[in-house]
């Protein structure tokens, strides 16, 4: 009798088999896999004929339900979230999605919540079931990223997390973060300021730690010490509290770099009901440029992330992995975006309540 495929080898019996089973009965990488399978040139003829040889005993056939290209090669992407509100998630995800689809690729969204060790196992095997030639995780949290590090698959896997190191299995890639961190910092330290405190993200987040780690960077290589900080949630709420704190405790500093927006927006309303005025009083430089930013009262001065550079740069970076070929995995660098929510420090004049 015929042998399913998938149960030749030594597969499990109705498990489909992926391009990795074909590289391990192969005995090579499934990179190599991926230039036999799109008939590149680098491979030798008896490798070649050994892949090709595995490929037809175990039936594997590559997915071909999305939009074909131009070089005929189609390709569908797995996108694994957290399903987060927050401005840097979801608008990665949207980018993701839209130049998914211009470029041609299908992509199919899987949300995990908590407890990711359970949830995030499910949701790669949902992927693979839907035949993905390859899948990118955004994983904000540092919880989510350890299950995708302990999880099994059997396709590229590519991890937006800012900051985090590649693994073996786990490839990662983000917008230099901590460079937009610095950015920031150093924009208020050229205005003259010393005395910059950070109101910081969650601590478990991968985008709290690089933001901070960059503000503490910048403040020592100008010969500053770190001051204040204050982790939070990123809500606008924790951030609009701090600063009736900071007022209520008469510890506003000269300057703050907000770990977002948002933040910011939270911080300048506090300080606007206690007659603390920004920038006079007290200089703020937020994070992401969210929409309407340019609209604050005052405009804010912020680092801006570019979604849709980051979102290309990662579905080619994943392509790469797909197709066995080397791509530039360099972060993406932000911009400075300068407007009226911090001056020259010399020109700061301290009102009463910031006392």
């Amino acid at each position: 009798m015929a042998q399913e495929p998938g149960h030749s080898a030594g597969l499990p019996r109705r498990r489909k088999p992926s391009i990795n089973d074909v590289a391990k009965i192969a005995g090579v990488s499934y990179q190599t896999v991926s230039r036999v399978i799109n008939n590149a040139p680098d491979v030798s003829a008896a490798t070649r004929d050994r892949v090709l040889g595995v490929i037809k005993e175990v039936g594997y056939r590559r997915n071909r339900t999305a939009t074909a290209l131009v070089t005929s090669r189609s390709t569908v992407i797995g996108i694994l979230t957290d399903g987060s509100p927050r401005f840097g998630p979801v608008g990665t995800l949207m980018a993701l999605e839209s130049l998914a689809r211009q470029n041609g690729y299908a992509s199919t969204v899987v949300t995990v919540e908590e407890p990711y060790e359970e949830s995030v196992p499910k949701a790669l095997n949902a992927l693979d079931d839907v035949g993905v030639d390859g899948i990118i995780v955004i994983a904000p949290r540092l919880a989510m990223a350890a299950a995708v590090w302990n999880a099994d698959f059997r396709v590229p896997v590519e991890m937006i997390a800012a900051g985090a190191s590649s693994t073996p299995n786990v490839f990662t890639y983000s917008e230099n973060q901590e460079l937009g961190a610095r950015m920031a910092t150093q924009h208020l330290i050229d205005l003259g300021h010393t005395d910059i405190a950070h109101i910081a993200g969650s601590m478990e987040w991968f985008d709290g730690r690089v933001r901070k780690r960059g503000w503490e960077a910048a403040m020592r290589d100008a010969g500053l010490e770190p001051g204040l900080c204050v982790e939070g949630d990123w809500s606008p709420k924790f951030a609009y509290e701090t600063g009736l704190r900071l007022v209520s405790e008469g510890r506003v500093p000269q300057a703050i770099f907000a770990v977002s927006d948002h933040t910011a927006l939270g911080l300048i309303r506090a300080f606007a009901e206690n007659g603390v005025r920004v920038p006079e009083d007290v200089s703020i430089v937020g994070f992401d440029d969210v929409e309407g930013s340019d609209y604050f009262l005052p405009p804010l001065t912020t680092v801006r992330q570019d979604f849709p550079a980051l979102a290309q740069a990662s579905i080619d970076v994943l392509l790469g992995a797909i197709e066995g070929r080397e791509v530039d995995r360099t972060p993406s660098v932000p911009t400075l975006v300068v407007r009226a929510s911090a001056i020259p420090a010399r020109l700061r004049q301290t009102s009463p309540q910031a006392l």
